[in-house]
């Protein structure tokens, strides 16, 4: 005989559940917002050390503040990741300036690009600009041949989403060197990857290719694009800079890894942040913010007493800046050891403002996530929608293409005005912004745990 009160045995079931979970993670967010530590932690990592590009001794400092920050957190496994890094290093401040033939001079607000080699000594060649790589490719070798070449290709404004804008210009900083010295240029300068205009230049990634000549590059501030540009229209520009850039031998250095290990099973949920940053400002929205977040997330849970089901690791990666070697080796152990992910959790777009996750998944997977909308929606997590989920966790997918990954996503409009600039310190954070990012990440490491 046909039950007749299964049905609503089954919802009454399922409503007690998510009740539950809605009752816990509310306990999340108290903790996060009350006793929180995520901003001390930013603030210490900024201030204590500073900006931490690999290979350096900031660098090498930030390995050991982790990992004390883990070890004071008492989880039940902390230890250190050894990985092979590049060392690249800025050298003396870079000087660079504009001229014309009726006299007038600008001195530029000007970076050099990660890994880019030195000037050798003052470069001065006069400019021709491109608006892209397209045109760069489609000028002949002739009109490039002696020159510095000036990419200025501008964010599309009237993108809502700042980090399509990005990627849409972040060729012209990756290539532009290779590009530019294909043509027989002398050096290449682009506007930097930015939203606002003004004074700041960005720094960023780029590289070489073997068998094209190494030329310098580097990034002038928006404000300053603007001003060559137009001088341009005029006439013949002079562009004079130095940069004492140098690669140096590959060092060694460590991820730094904490773990809660799981009470009925051996399965893995990673979630993480990169320690490394640029040498410039802070590193505070870029990615001190995604460290804080992803301690912060598992500390609250075990404040709380939660006993997880699968094993909890929170990986603070090395150098996702300018390699990703952290994220390359971590899954490639990961595989040697035979670990089974199951899924992973990354921020790594600032502390602002959270507005949900970006699944990385398929069909299925993007449903399971957007079946938990119900219980995360009366914390203002409203986006949960295929995307990206970060650069230091894609690397397990070429071995566990089945896992589960999740990007934090935060409201990107202010990201880009710090991102790899000076500015990108601690006071450009705000406090409760960072720690509703952290509330979020725990609350999905929760959910994640309790439902896979």
């Amino acid at each position: 005989m046909k039950n007749f009160f299964l049905p609503f045995i089954i919802l009454f079931s399922f409503t007690v559940l998510a009740q539950k979970e809605e009752v816990f993670i509310r306990k999340i967010y108290d903790e996060a917002l009350e006793n929180g530590e995520a901003y001390e932690n930013l603030r210490s990592l900024c201030k204590d050390i500073g900006a931490r590009v690999t290979g350096s001794a900031e660098a090498e400092m930030a390995v050991e503040w982790g990992q004390r920050l883990l070890k004071a957190a008492n989880f039940d496994k902390v230890y250190l990741q050894e990985i092979m890094v590049p060392h690249w290093e800025r050298g003396t401040k870079e000087v660079g300036w504009i001229t014309t033939e009726n006299g007038k001079l600008l001195k530029l607000d000007i970076l050099a690009l990660g890994m880019s080699i030195g000037t050798n000594g003052l470069l001065s060649a006069e400019v021709i600009e491109v608006e892209d790589l397209d045109a760069l490719r489609n000028k002949s070798a002739a009109a490039i041949q002696g020159k510095i070449v000036f990419i200025n290709k501008p964010f599309d404004q009237k993108l809502i989403k700042t980090f399509q804008a990005y990627g849409a210009c972040w060729p012209i900083r990756g290539n532009g060197a290779v590009e530019a010295a294909k043509k027989g240029a002398l050096g290449v300068v682009i506007r930097s990857l930015a939203t606002p205009t003004d004074h700041f230049a960005h720094t960023g990634s780029m590289h070489y290719e073997a068998n094209v000549n190494k030329i310098p590059a580097a990034a002038i501030s928006t404000k300053h694009a603007n001003v060559l540009s137009d001088w341009l229209k005029e006439g013949k520009v002079i562009l004079k800079m130095e940069m004492d850039c140098a690669q140096f031998a590959d060092k060694v250095s460590y991820n730094v890894i904490g773990e809660m290990t799981g009470k009925e099973d051996a399965q893995i949920i990673t979630i993480g942040g990169h320690l490394d940053s640029w040498d410039v400002g802070e590193g505070a929205h870029d990615d001190g913010a995604g460290v804080v977040h992803s301690v912060e997330a598992l500390r609250i849970l075990k404040e709380l007493g939660y006993k997880n089901k699968h094993t909890l690791r929170v990986v603070l990666f090395m150098n996702e800046e300018n390699g990703n070697f952290g994220g390359k080796t971590y899954a490639k152990i990961a595989a040697e050891k035979k670990e089974v992910h199951i899924a992973a959790i990354e921020s790594d777009r600032g502390g602002f403002l959270p507005v949900g996750f970006d699944v990385v998944g398929d069909s299925t997977q993007l449903k399971f996530v957007q079946n938990m909308y119900k219980i995360l929606n009366p914390f203002q997590i409203y986006r949960l929608e295929a995307g990206y989920g970060g650069v230091d966790i894609n690397p397990l997918r070429e071995y566990y293409p089945a896992m589960l990954q999740l990007g934090l996503a935060i409201s990107s409009q202010r990201y880009f005005d710090y991102h790899h600039a000076h500015s990108d310190v601690f006071e450009n954070v705000n406090k409760r912004e960072l720690e509703l990012g952290a509330a979020a990440m725990s609350a999905m490491l929760y959910l994640l745990d309790q439902k896979l």
